[in-house]
Parts: C-alpha cells; sequence; structure tokens
C-alpha cells in the first residue's frame, strides 16, 4: 500500500472521530434551548423504543424552551412519559396537541458539570485519534517489512501521520473551546 494511501485512510478515520465528537457535542445543554438535547431521547412507540426526532417535530420557540409537535396526537402521552422519565431536569407542558419544555436557568455548579463532560468527550475522540495513528504507523513498518516501502519512504510516512494527528488533535482542542465558552455563557 503506498504512502498516500495509509494517510488518506488515516485521515479518513481521524475525521470520522472529529465528526463524532461535533455530534456528541450538539447534544451538550448550552444556555440555550437546542433541539439536538432531545433529539435522541427515545419513546417508547408501539412497543419499540423509538427516537423522538422520528416521531415528532422539534422547534425552538423562545431560547430557553423547546416545542414538541407529535406527526400523530396520539404519540402526546408517550412522549411526555419518556421526557419525565429522562434525567434531562425539563419539565414537559401538554396542551393536548404539543408539549412544551421549559429549561432551567444552569446554574454555575453545572456549568461547569457541563464542561468536564465536554472535555471527556474530547479525551474519547482524541483515543480514536491516536489509535488511527498507531494502526497507520502499524501499516507503514509492514510496509516496510515487506519491501513494499523503503526506509526513508517508511520513515517520512511516519512524520506526515504525526503532522496529521497534531492537526486534528488541534481541531479537538478547538472544537472544545469553543463548546467550553458556549456553555460557561451567561
Amino acid at each position: 500500500m503506498p504512502t498516500d494511501d495509509i494517510l488518506l485512510d488515516c485521515e479518513e478515520h481521524m475525521e470520522k472521530a472529529v465528526e463524532h465528537l461535533r455530534h456528541e457535542l450538539r447534544a451538550i445543554r448550552t444556555g440555550r434551548a437546542s433541539p439536538a438535547q432531545v433529539e435522541h431521547l427515545m419513546v417508547e412507540y408501539y412497543g419499540t423504543p423509538t427516537p423522538l426526532k422520528n416521531i415528532a417535530q422539534i422547534s425552538v420557540p423562545e431560547s430557553m424552551q423547546l416545542l414538541v409537535k407529535p406527526f400523530s396526537p396520539g404519540d402526546l402521552k408517550a412522549i411526555e412519559r419518556a421526557v419525565q422519565d429522562s434525567k434531562l431536569g425539563m419539565t414537559p407542558r401538554s396542551d393536548g396537541k404539543t408539549l412544551r419544555l421549559i429549561l432551567p436557568p444552569m446554574s454555575q455548579e453545572t456549568r461547569i458539570k457541563m464542561v468536564a463532560q465536554c472535555k471527556a468527550i474530547a479525551e474519547t475522540a482524541k483515543v480514536s485519534i491516536r489509535a488511527a495513528r498507531r494502526d497507520a504507523n502499524k501499516l507503514a513498518e509492514t510496509e516496510e517489512k515487506g519491501s513494499i516501502l523503503t526506509e526513508d519512504e517508511a520513515k517520512k510516512a511516519k512524520e506526515d501521520i504525526q503532522d496529521l494527528t497534531k492537526s486534528y488533535e488541534a481541531k479537538v482542542d478547538e472544537l472544545i473551546e469553543h463548546k467550553r465558552k458556549e456553555v460557561m455563557e451567561v
């Protein structure tokens, strides 16, 4: 496998780790309401756990409020029960057709916990990035032993892999710093 293919494969794995991080960070609460906070909430739908986004429209009418409008009005009670059973800390208010979820204001202690949660998710992403680096380095060594790559090519590939790792870890740090600012914003 040529050096370019090794680097491309490595970069692809690292990009997936960063995308997963972005996805996870969307669900973390900031000072404002976001549909991502509840869209993956599992609702008992005809005996099957189903994500809320599949059975209802979620919107943000105000900065501290979510509006959940089921596609089928009969599902309102199941959605209300799922919100109450979850540990989201939101109290659902029903008007018979829609459900309003009011977000309580976040205390400083809660904000600090959210930042810690962000950092834990970021560390998981960095572990994935480092695993991709390890796998790419092993592949470069294997190719060198199999006489497909020269010693210089393998060394250059490892340097490029390390540069790639540093750049993706910097992206993770940047995302986390942005999210930290969002969470700590009053």
